[in-house]
């Protein structure tokens, strides 16, 4: 089998509080291979960024990896210094942000950021990162790219930006990029094309891709696998068609019964009941039980279940096997009320498109 570019294996992240330690990343392990696409999804507050951030080294403290390992290419790269870190950025891993106005220096043109990046990352002359830069911008897409280079970010539209961001993340060659909510400040007809063009560079290179979004359209358009993340762990890791055709885990199939499609015509969406637990206030259990209805007296419990070997949903009752019996209980009946002792307890995660409303 072809090594993965990037191995995460237990990955936890603490936050420590005056009050209590929060753990946002919570016994996370994947792998991606190279050139495949792992799509990462989850309300907002479920961890996905967190874990991005966390292999990338941009975690802001009090925030820190406690435990785990993260391997590029056959390296250990969760223990590198600050210097050997930076190094690293860029070079091996590149990183496509949400707002892609933020991710550009204002004060400098186009050209001379692509230009510097390569130089600081490549064996290569000013003027050869100066002509790869053109080669970079014709590569996704920019029209008239000769001329362009010499232009400004605000000069440019968002879907433009965007596509400057991508040549950006990809002008060192790395072997990994992490791309986090590419599409959300974008036009959906600009979503299709990012999304499209994303994917073919990656193809075409080789390149390994964490896709990180809320949108379960985008990660059936994009995606390889996706890994599914609830409260800080994996609820369901497997191949993207049979996760979105056959969702094993309560929590993805009714975050697929939130999803508007075409097929369904006018009706109703399904709409998740409650909303994700606080850091500072997670249920016994497992984290889902008090929001799902296949909640049994296990669920509430027994530790927090983790996906096992051969397994592709961390639940006691899939969705795949028998449908419970004798104890079942209706949504929120497991429901505790404890004091949010923590002023930094998490985001409610009140997605709308992953609470009934669009994507």
């Amino acid at each position: 089998m072809t090594e993965p570019v990037l191995s995460i294996r237990n990955l936890t992240v603490d936050i420590p509080t005056r009050y209590a330690v929060l753990r946002p990343v919570d016994n996370v392990s994947y792998d991606i291979a190279p050139g495949e696409i792992l799509g990462v999804v989850g309300e907002s507050g479920a961890g996905k960024s967190m874990a991005g951030n966390a292999v990338i080294g941009l975690l802001n403290p009090p925030a820190h990896i406690s435990s785990g390992e993260v391997w590029l290419n056959g390296k250990r790269i969760d223990q590198l210094g600050i210097d050997a870190l930076r190094r690293v950025r860029g070079k091996d891993i590149g990183m496509v942000f949400q707002d892609p106005l933020t991710s550009l220096n204002p004060l400098l043109r186009i050209g001379d950021q692509l230009t510097e990046t390569m130089l600081a990352h490549l064996p290569i002359s000013r003027a050869e990162a100066e002509e790869r830069a053109i080669a970079a911008l014709e590569e996704v897409g920019i029209p008239a790219a000769r001329q362009r280079v010499n232009s400004y970010p605000h000069e440019f539209s968002g879907g433009m930006r965007q596509r400057v961001v991508i040549a950006l993340a990809l002008c060192a060659e790395p072997s990994l990029v992490i791309a986090d909510e590419p599409t959300t400040a974008l036009d959906v007809s600009v979503q299709a094309q990012i999304i499209a063009l994303l994917k073919r560079l990656c193809r075409e290179r080789g390149t390994a891709v964490m896709l990180i979004t809320h949108d379960m359209g985008v990660i059936a358009e994009a995606a390889d696998r996706v890994a599914v993340m609830y409260a800080g762990r994996l609820a369901e890791l497997g191949p993207v068609r049979d996760v979105i055709t056959t969702p094993s885990h309560p929590y993805t199939h009714g975050l697929m019964g939130s999803t508007p499609l075409a097929s369904k015509g006018l009706a109703r969406l399904h709409q998740i009941p409650g909303s994700m637990p606080r850091l500072g206030r997670l249920p016994e259990g497992c984290a889902f039980n008090p929001r799902c209805p296949r909640a049994q007296a296990r669920c509430r419990q027994d530790p927090r279940p983790v996906i096992e070997a051969g397994a592709r949903a961390a639940c006691l009752y899939p969705m795949d096997g028998a449908a419970p019996e004798g104890d079942a209980t209706p949504p929120n009946a497991g429901a505790r009320h404890l004091p949010d002792t923590s002023p930094t307890g998490g985001r409610p995660g009140a997605d709308a498109g992953l609470q009934g409303g669009n994507p």
